[in-house]
């Protein structure tokens, strides 16, 4: 059987933290932002973690990992 192949898309978009968690980069922080908030701004400027109802999904696609 040969080995599974990573989606490498997934893999750019995604870090697994120490404890198992994946990282994220949150969207929104490329154009149009003078229409945004400040608040908002920020908060697309920090990372976030992927929810647990997308967990499965996404390790499937980061089969070394």
């Amino acid at each position: 059987m040969p080995k599974m192949k990573t989606r490498r898309a997934v893999a750019k978009r995604f870090k697994v933290t120490a404890s198992g968690k994946l990282k994220r980069k949150r969207q929104g922080l490329r154009h149009i932002l003078e229409k945004r908030s400040q608040k908002s701004k920020k908060r697309a400027g920090q990372t976030d973690y992927v929810h647990a109802s997308d967990m499965k999904q996404t390790m499937r696609c980061l089969p070394g990992y």
